[in-house]
């Protein structure tokens, strides 16, 4: 049976891959699961090409993140996919006003255990030729949100910095976690922490359109 995929995504300089190397190194060492991590795909191309992909290159970038996630989840219990297709097809529309990747990215969300949406706290810092400056970070944080939920997909909004954040993206992860671990937890280590965080968690209430944590994200968004 093919391992868990969970996916993050945001905005660029929203902490995307810092957050899913450190969860990776976390889980992996302590968990016992077999974790992989699937690096941006967007990322490598750049690198290699000296430019950003142009309009007809979206298309294979966005499948070639998704085949990495999957091939991945063929040896791995848990795989942290750092960007989906749903970026690609996010920045498709509102780059170069092309919807036609957006059904794609939506398809391999529906495929992942969990959505982990990274928050707009943590301050824009240059990145060679992927980032377009701090101007778009709401744009496509909200086109992200436009999507998923249009097509009926949950997320979990991460916010903080260091170990708040990681430990935000820990408490979403923690239900699928204690599911997949088969064999009872242990009386120390991080399952039981996972255990303790989750038991002391408040209860859950919808509080508007953008939130979906107890800790309203509004608190620290700039432009409420």
């Amino acid at each position: 049976m093919p391992g868990l995929l969970i996916a993050i995504v945001g905005a660029e300089s929203t902490g995307k891959s810092s957050l899913a190397q450190a969860l990776h190194s976390a889980l992996s060492t302590a968990t016992g699961l077999r974790c992989a991590l699937a690096p941006e795909v967007l990322r490598e191309w750049c690198e290699a090409a000296g430019r950003t992909p142009r309009p007809e290159e979206q298309a294979a970038i966005a499948e070639a993140q998704a085949a990495r996630c999957e091939a991945l989840a063929l040896t791995a219990d848990l795989v942290l996919c750092d960007t989906t297709p749903l970026m690609t097809a996010v920045y498709s529309e509102l780059l170069f006003a092309d919807r036609s990747l957006l059904d794609a990215g939506l398809a391999f969300h529906r495929r992942c255990a969990l959505t982990l949406l990274t928050a707009l706290d943590l301050p824009w810092v240059a990145d060679g030729l992927q980032r377009d400056g701090a101007h778009v970070r709401a744009p496509v944080d909200a086109a992200v949100r436009r999507a998923l939920l249009g097509a009926g997909l949950g997320w979990s909004v991460v916010a903080g910095s260091g170990e708040r954040r990681l430990d935000a993206a820990l408490n979403a992860i923690t239900p699928l976690l204690l599911a997949k671990r088969a064999s009872p937890l242990p009386a120390t280590g991080l399952f039981s922490r996972l255990q303790a965080r989750q038991d002391a968690l408040p209860e859950w209430r919808w509080a508007c359109d953008n939130c979906d944590v107890p800790e309203c994200e509004h608190l620290w968004n700039p432009r409420r």
